[in-house]
């Protein structure tokens, strides 16, 4: 009789610590479920990227430059369905502003936009890098969106600044020193 009331006792503790098992784990994921909205709807706020518009003539410059206008449209379209679409859209982000600094114009290849694109492609690593996170740090990708806006206006400032410093005529004679200067064309030393 003690064996049969001991194993209905052991068998109604079992019941009611399986119970509380399923209570604490459907606990859990709703707090779970709550968190990754409030990630997904915060990340979604503030995923406002700007490209500014350059001048026409600026413009130009850039015209036959394909990676750059992949960039400007994949940044300009803002995912919306959910966490994992965030995340496709910054594994795309970084393999397109990688490209940029493979295949840039020899009209604008100066060191300050190698140096903007560095930093822009520095920029958007960590945004990656911070979107595939298991625990997706949202105030930091809340901190760096406007960080890479500034990269990128800054970039634009630069195109802008190539295109004025092209604009300004050159005086007379001084295409002929800037060929004197060109190393590549020096006469080769020699016949003595």
């Amino acid at each position: 009789m003690k064996k049969k009331l001991f194993g209905v006792v052991a068998l109604l503790i079992l019941t009611i610590g399986c119970k509380n098992d399923d209570n604490q784990r459907a606990i859990e994921q709703e707090k779970d479920i709550k968190k990754k909205e409030l990630v997904f709807e915060n990340i979604n706020k503030n995923w406002n990227f700007n490209v500014p518009t350059l001048n026409p003539q600026t413009q130009v410059l850039l015209n036959n430059w394909v990676e750059w206008r992949l960039f400007k449209e994949d940044i300009n379209r803002k995912p919306k369905s959910s966490i994992g679409a965030f995340q496709q859209k910054s594994k795309s982000l970084s393999k397109k502003v990688t490209d940029l600094s493979l295949a840039i114009p020899p009209t604008i290849a100066t060191t300050a936009v190698k140096s903007r694109i560095s930093v822009l492609t520095t920029q958007i690593k960590m945004l990656e890098l911070y979107m595939n996170l298991q625990q997706i740090p949202y105030e930091k990708v809340k901190v760096l969106v406007p960080e890479i806006n500034l990269g990128i206006a800054s970039l634009n400032a630069q195109f802008e600044e190539i295109n004025r410093k092209q604009q300004i005529p050159l005086e007379k004679g001084e295409s002929d020193m800037i060929r004197m200067l060109d190393t590549a064309r020096a006469i080769p030393g020699g016949s003595e």
